[in-house]
Parts: C-alpha cells; structure tokens; sequence
C-alpha cells in the first residue's frame, strides 16, 4: 500500500497542500492514505507524521513530495528512513534534489545510502569541532559549558534582597534574569546562601 505524508511551514492558509496532494494522487496514493501536518520543518511534534508512522505496515511505501517535507534536518531524515526499512517499510521522493530515493529500488537504495554517509559525516564534524572548541578553551583557562546565569554579583544582591520582606521574588527574577528555580537553587526564602550560592560567590 502507498501512504503519502505532505507538509507546509504555515497554519494560516497562506500556503496550500494542493501541489502536493495532486503530486501523490498522480503516483498513486488514495486520497484516505494522505497524512498532513502544517507545522514549521523544525518543529518536533507533527501529529500527522505520528499518525502516518503509526499506519505504515511491512511492505508499504511512504511517499513524500519532496524531501524537505519529512526530516528536520538530515540526522532525523536518516533515523526516520532507517527505521522505516528496519519495519519493511518503503520510501520515495517525488521531487526536487531527493528525486532519486526510491529504496524500493537498488539505485534508489545507494543513494540514500550516500545521503547517510553524509549525515554520518556531518555528525562527526559537529563531534570534531565541539572537542576541539573545548580544547582551545581549557588550554585559555576556561572550561566547557554554559556561562552560568547566576553570577557572584548576582547571588549577593539576591541575597540581600530576599531577607527584606517588601521583595516580591517574581520581580526580582525579572531583575536577575533567572528563573525562580535558579533562584531558590543559590539563595533561600530569607536570604540564606545555599550550596549553589556558596559555589557561584567562589567562582572567579
């Protein structure tokens, strides 16, 4: 059976499935067996894709316009089609530079495996720069890891101001730029210095 997934970046009507939906009913897809999201491409939770996954069954074939419409980027495109053929399950692009994955077909097969091969390529580089970032920074003295949000300056004025009983703690969060868990995390109820506190008046 042939299902077909289609998707546009907006919600209000701006753009239209239609382009995609005649692409699909060309290639044989029944109208019932198209799934749709309108949701941005980076967005996590599509629950048309979740329906679409959910209905594929061995030996089916998921059909997608072109080939931005299913991954978010290319890792997720990749898992998505690995664990689409572990299920015995199809894939085909219609159009555009993906226009040749059909892993129904040997050539299709190879070059969605040269797709892989630079997903795994590209998360290597990602590995690659990250370590060596890190590197350059401890050899500067610093060491990985966000800059942290409370700074010692930061924990003595909240300190100060917690003991006083005017201070309402959603303002000075606002003030601190912190969330009240980051709040509570450094300085207590009245002012009192918690370990997180201790360490962040400690940190040069």
């Amino acid at each position: 059976m042939l299902l077909g997934y289609m998707r546009v970046s907006k919600a209000d009507g701006s753009q239209s499935l239609d382009l995609q939906r005649d692409a699909m009913i060309a290639a044989g897809v029944e109208q019932c067996h198209i799934y749709e999201d309108m949701v941005t491409g980076k967005a996590e939770h599509r629950p048309g894709l979740d329906q679409c996954l959910k209905a594929l069954r061995d030996g089916d074939t998921l059909i997608v316009w072109k080939l931005d419409r299913l991954g978010r980027d290319l890792r997720h495109l990749v898992n998505l089609v690995h664990e689409l053929t572990a299920k015995g399950v199809g894939f085909k692009v219609l159009t555009g530079q993906g226009a040749t994955i059909d892993t129904t077909t040997p050539s299709g097969k190879l070059v969605f495996g040269i797709f892989a091969a630079l997903a795994e390529f590209e998360r290597e580089l990602i590995r690659e720069r990250t370590l060596a970032g890190l590197a350059a920074a401890r050899s500067r003295g610093r060491s990985g890891g966000r800059k942290p949000k409370m700074t010692a300056a930061k924990v003595r004025l909240a300190a100060a101001s917690m003991g006083q009983p005017e201070t309402r703690v959603a303002a000075l969060c606002r003030e601190l730029g912190v969330t009240r868990q980051t709040l509570y995390r450094h300085v207590g109820p009245k002012g009192e210095l918690r370990p997180d506190g201790i360490k962040a008046l400690g940190r040069r």
